[in-house]
């Protein structure tokens, strides 16, 4: 029992430790501040059908699921970074759940523990449960499917019979059709493995459990076309398929495209299952080398339930390696699996070779340890991020508030932190707006300071400086 309180406490410990970077870290450009300044605008505006880009834009690049659930929590807790990251944490831990209850009903409790250990120890969870984004909402929703078909098979009850469904609909208001590809794909590849597979597919209701997932997420589609037209095409065609098969696609709306080599998507699992994804290839590669070790592989392989989480873990990274444009994140989905696996593989070494499990335990604190220091150096000198907090905060605090203009440019940091009130001037339009109020700021890109000062044709007085902008008073008095 004692050592059973101490791996629960440190892996309490482990899964929490993000919630002291969620309150520390200011929010950095640009997507951490852009999806928390849209679901402050939803918040603000109690629009629950169109997430809005900015005032008069809408966001149709993304299902407005994640945002729904950081503008409850802003009207609860306010508007601040805590709040903002606070859903996608509360999503890591119902995705930790349920790869807890499928490690721990088919391979057991041993496997379950190091099954969370891993996954919440990877270097793209322990990032993404504290970070303003989608793809945890996406990896809940898929995860949810996926864990409630294999266990319907084993427990047909109501909750992981018409789990699959809900989860199905999480992944549709999340991330979009992106989520019935990557939990229809592996169970199409895995089903005609063994006829006997096909069993755990007649467990569902099919027929009820697709009318629960329209139900659910059909409405809301249906809504957004109908409040601004063009937003079926432009996510179905545009954010679905040119965005993947296009590499650098000039058709987003609202960023640039990541355009990357074919195949990058490997590099990126790789960083992100750091470190286990480097253990997972070292016991790979030395099983290659010894007979036994490849006959265990090969019975392993033989096992419907690893067979599963097999087509599982692989099918994201397999899908994006045609793509041309991608993030790290794509990966996310399919890291449980991952982390399943890898745990039936470091239990079966745990009577063979019990220093190595010992040793490789402490891997667990690697990337949690290195976050957390760089979190300590980043909240000390928070001037290292790209962010507009520091500048925003120091305006407003010198009576600055409807005052303030960035010249050229807005980060999204700064349209969060002013709550929307930091203006945007074109450089012909500085002399016409000198007179809105007085004193002004201006917060000026570094490299256009003496284009500025050579225009305005006075002293600027520098009161701030952030990594990309530096803040200018002017006092428009005569």
């Amino acid at each position: 029992m004692p050592r059973q309180i101490k791996f629960y406490g440190g892996l309490a410990a482990l899964l929490c430790l993000p919630l002291l970077g969620m309150w520390l870290i200011p929010l950095a450009d640009t997507s951490e501040p852009r999806y928390a300044e849209i679901a402050r605008l939803m918040a603000q505006t109690g629009d629950w059908i169109t997430p809005w880009f900015e005032p008069g834009v809408p966001f149709w690049g993304k299902p407005p699921l994640s945002f729904w659930v950081q503008a409850l929590s802003f009207r609860l807790l306010g508007v601040n970074e805590f709040a903002a990251r606070l859903p996608s944490w509360l999503a890591t831990m119902g995705t930790v759940g349920l790869l807890y209850a499928h490690a721990r009903a088919y391979f057991g409790a041993r496997v379950a523990q190091w099954a969370v250990a891993v996954y919440g120890s990877c270097a793209l969870v322990y990032v993404a449960s504290g970070a303003v984004l989608t793809d945890p909402f996406l990896a809940l929703g898929t995860t949810w499917s996926m864990t409630a078909f294999a266990m319907a098979a084993r427990k047909p009850t109501f909750y992981w019979r018409y789990g699959f469904f809900l989860g199905l609909a999480i992944g549709l208001l999340a991330k979009g059709p992106l989520a019935l590809v990557l939990v229809a794909s592996p169970l199409l590849a895995w089903l005609p493995w063994r006829g006997s597979n096909w069993q755990a597919a007649r467990a569902l209701p099919w027929g009820r459990g697709s009318m629960l997932t329209l139900a659910i997420s059909l409405p809301w589609y249906v809504l957004a076309e109908l409040k601004t037209p063009g937003f079926l095409n432009y996510f179905i065609a545009g954010e679905h398929f040119l965005r993947f098969v296009d590499p650098g696609w000039q058709g987003d709306l609202y960023g640039t495209a990541h355009k990357r080599a074919y195949g990058a998507i490997w590099w990126y699992w790789l960083q992100a299952a750091f470190p286990w994804g480097v253990v997972a290839l070292g016991m790979i590669a030395a099983a290659l080398f010894k007979a036994e070790r490849r006959d265990a592989m090969r019975r392993a392989l033989r096992d419907p339930a690893l067979a599963y989480l097999l087509a599982w873990s692989l099918f994201a990274p397999l899908f994006f390696t045609v793509s041309g444009n991608i993030l790290w994140t794509y990966v996310l989905p399919a890291l449980g699996a991952f982390s399943i696996l890898l745990a039936v593989a470091l239990d079966a070494r745990r009577a063979r070779a019990p220093v190595f499990l010992r040793r490789v335990r402490w891997l667990a604190c690697l990337a949690p340890a290195t976050i957390l220091l760089l979190t300590v150096v980043v909240a000390l000198q928070p001037a290292r991020l790209k962010t507009e907090r520091g500048l925003v905060r120091y305006a407003q605090q010198m009576g600055g508030r409807g005052c303030l203009f960035y010249v050229d440019s807005r980060p999204f940091s700064a349209r969060f932190y002013s709550r929307g009130e930091a203006g945007l001037l074109g450089m012909e339009q500085l002399p016409a707006k000198l007179g809105a109020c007085a004193p002004v700021y201006l917060a000026v890109p570094r490299n256009r300071l003496d284009q500025v000062a050579k225009m305005l044709a006075r002293p600027l007085r520098k009161r701030f400086e952030s990594q990309r902008y530096v803040l200018i008073e002017i006092d428009t008095k005569p």
